[in-house]
């Protein structure tokens, strides 16, 4: 039971975003996510590139 009771004492301590800042940031992970895709899909795509190019 202590233990149950000190979860609960911290969950009280937490504080949580608002709806609208919960929003923004999903939005942003969203976002660079997308970003790092694109770079690491250009960058794979012109690293297979050279290593055709050098093995022809």
């Amino acid at each position: 039971m202590k233990f149950i009771r000190s979860v609960k004492d911290e969950m009280k301590k937490v504080t949580w975003p608002t709806g609208k800042q919960l929003r923004k940031d999903t939005l942003v992970v969203i976002e660079m996510a997308l970003i790092f895709t694109v770079i690491f899909y250009i960058m794979d795509t012109g690293i297979q590139t050279v290593f055709t190019w050098i093995l022809q």
